[in-house]
């Protein structure tokens, strides 16, 4: 098995299911990183997630089972990459 195949198998599925922008479920969630009633901010299996919304709150949280519940208005949810280049952009273009 290659690496890459057993460093897969050891992370957790993420997924998400939400409905009516209004109830939210996460699998995959590491942590829970910041937390406002217009922003929660989670440490996924693939990299940061921000919600963005209004009247947020967190139902429930297990860290065991890296399932998060969260309830209110649902606007966006914005990821950003896992793994984050190091150094300026000019330092990584002239590598």
């Amino acid at each position: 098995m290659p690496a890459d195949d057993k460093v897969s198998s050891l992370r957790k599925k993420h997924g998400i299911i939400l409905e009516d922008r209004k109830s939210l479920i996460l699998t995959g969630v590491k942590d829970v990183s910041g937390f406002e009633d217009q922003k929660v901010v989670l440490i996924t299996e693939l990299g940061e997630l921000i919600i963005k919304g209004n009247e947020l709150r967190i139902n429930d949280f297990s860290n065991d089972t890296g399932e998060i519940s969260l309830e209110g208005s649902v606007d966006s949810l914005i990821y950003s990459e896992e793994d984050q280049p190091k150094g300026s952009f000019f330092s990584r273009l002239f590598k």
